[in-house]
């Protein structure tokens, strides 16, 4: 089996596990009274599925989008090139004129 093929199926099992965890907690919790729609309505389980189904979508892309970034090679620091110094900018004192309140 081809590494990526591999990375790939990894980070899917990766993400399914955390979708698994992730609507646990939000039916756990019952976040937004999630718990009480799930369990009350004919359809629930359904609609657990789509919890489980798009989460693993959305972490299943998150882990391998960072699992692919982390294999870059390390970033050499640039050389060469002008070396322009750093402008230091210092505040300038500006003059405010103020009128006279008039008194009533």
């Amino acid at each position: 089996m081809p590494k990526l093929v591999r990375l790939y199926i990894v980070n899917v099992a990766l993400g399914f596990l955390l979708a698994v965890i992730f609507t646990a907690l939000l039916i756990g919790l019952n976040v937004a009274n999630l718990r009480h729609l799930v369990m009350s309505s004919n359809g629930g389980f359904v609609a657990v599925f789509m919890l489980l189904v798009f989460h693993t979508a959305l972490f299943a892309g998150v882990q391998f989008a960072i699992a692919v970034m982390r294999m870059a090679e390390p970033s050499r620091p640039p050389r060469g090139g002008l070396r322009a110094p750093l402008i230091r900018r210092q505040p300038a004192p500006v003059p405010v004129l103020a009128k006279a309140a008039a008194k009533r």
